[in-house]
């Protein structure tokens, strides 16, 4: 097993992360920029070390500093968290060139599976069914044109590397195609580094549903049944549940079957989440994240496996400690990514002070976050400073559960989402279980004029 670990994140995933180390008896080293020195992750590990301040090229993404921390700390390995570097292909690559295990893929399969045309063709060649589109990168505007009216419109044009919505735009007709393609590119270069893209059919308001997997060093693959993600904004995920209530038993194996088919033809190891999108009685894969996700909980929730501890044995050169059939869900698990943000400024972050906190607990509740009474917002990273996680021994004992759970729970000083999380819980869309990657753009002004109906447009959230 491991004996030290640097983790080269912050916030809730780093407490996580040393949490899960702890527990193994392996040491931790944190990380931290300037704004972080009073972070609750540097105050909990065994060790922390400044790396800089908060600009993006001298701080949690400076590699360089991070393998220099982890080798003057005599780390063995560094774990990503689900930052950035988490799907570096040169961040892999340098902590093996400096004899540091890097606690995911490897660099070549990170490099395969980051460039989303080059995975879509894997797939196909694997046997999994991918959303029809180009085969390969489309180069000019020209080519993009005739691919869109092959396929049909409307299109969607793609950045093949990264992710989080970047790199995207819709083409509805093809008078919208050259305009969507360049933007795309545009937006790809600046974002990624790479104005790469491709085309893919837009399958409008599908659900978005996702599959957990985590391979060892032997080539084990197995899958933890899956996770829907469909309540995003803009691309960006809310609320996550599993399992999917409208997944039927059949629809569940041919998936989980593709998800282990999926990692097995790229090669994989570690934890990573094959993600699907969900088109009636179809699916297609549309990507495959090679990192540990933000909604990880939702699925421990309801199969009682620590992901981290897994990946920590993975890297260690240990098998999993499971199989297949040892997998089984019970029950049902939400999860709700609380953000400090205005939502009546378009969800704008809103850095400051958290003066008074008081978080939820109880019989099935669990939190992931790095606040404390007192502890400052930085304006510098993502606006989540919290998820809060249920489980129940049915969806509706989940819901009753987490609409407690978001009710106790006060976060004064600070603007958050709470108050439209709560919402969306009463939202008979959502309690139906009927809903897709459109409920956001369906209900989220009904959502907000609620919430000013009752009084919050000009209070403190909390």
């Amino acid at each position: 097993m491991l004996k030290r670990v640097l983790i080269a994140n912050r916030g809730e995933i780093a407490v996580r992360i040393q949490r899960a180390c702890r527990d193994l008896n392996i040491d931790t080293v944190a990380v931290y920029t300037e704004s972080d020195r009073d972070s609750l992750h540097t105050m909990l590990a065994d060790k922390a070390v400044c790396i800089g301040t908060e600009a993006a090229d001298n701080g949690y993404l400076n590699m360089q500093n991070l393998i220099e921390a982890a080798v003057l700390t005599g780390c063995e390995a560094i774990h990503p968290g689900f930052g950035f570097l988490s799907e570096s292909p040169a961040f892999a690559a340098a902590c093996e060139e400096n004899g540091i295990r890097f606690i995911g893929p490897s660099a070549e399969t990170i490099r395969l599976l980051g460039d989303k045309a080059q995975a879509r063709d894997t797939m196909k060649k694997a046997g999994v069914q991918v959303v029809p589109g180009s085969d390969g990168p489309v180069d000019t505007v020209a080519e993009a044109e005739r691919i869109a009216g092959q396929l049909g419109f409307p299109v969607l044009v793609k950045a093949s590397a990264g992710g989080g919505g970047r790199g995207m735009r819709i083409a509805r007709d093809e008078t919208q195609v050259r305009t969507a393609f360049l933007e795309a590119k545009t937006e790809a270069g600046s974002s990624f580094g790479d104005d790469t893209v491709y085309l893919e059919k837009l399958i409008s308001h599908p659900r978005h549903v996702e599959f957990q997997i985590l391979a060892d060093e032997e080539g084990h693959v197995i899958h933890l049944g899956e996770r829907n993600c469909s309540i995003q904004r803009r691309n960006q995920k809310m609320l996550e549940e599993a399992p999917d209530w409208n997944l039927s038993e059949e629809m569940r194996t041919r998936m989980g079957q593709d998800a282990v088919r999926a990692a097995k033809a790229a090669g994989y190891r570690n934890a990573g989440t094959v993600e699907f999108i969900v088109d009636g009685e179809n699916y297609y894969f549309i990507e495959m994240n090679t990192r540990l996700q933000v909604e990880h909980p939702v699925t421990e929730m309801v199969t009682g496996v620590d992901l981290v501890r897994e990946q920590l044995r993975i890297a260690s050169g240990l098998p999993l400690s499971l199989r297949q059939e040892d997998v089984h869900i019970n029950g049902h698990a939400i999860e709700c990514r609380i953000c400090a943000e205005d939502v009546f400024r378009d969800y704008a972050p809103v850095p400051g002070q958290v003066e008074f906190l008081h978080l939820p607990a109880g019989a099935g509740v669990r939190v992931d976050s790095a606040l404390y009474s007192g502890c400052g917002i930085s304006p510098f990273y993502d606006s989540m400073i919290c998820k809060l996680i249920v489980h129940g021994d049915t969806r509706l004992e989940a819901v009753r559960r987490m609409r407690r759970a978001l009710g106790e729970t006060i976060i004064q000083g600070l603007k958050t989402t709470l108050p439209i999380h709560h919402l969306i819980l009463y939202h008979k869309a959502f309690l139906r279980g009927k809903y897709d990657t459109g409920f956001m753009e369906q209900f989220g002004q009904e959502l907000l004029d609620m919430y000013e109906a009752a009084g919050g447009k000009n209070e403190s959230i909390s």
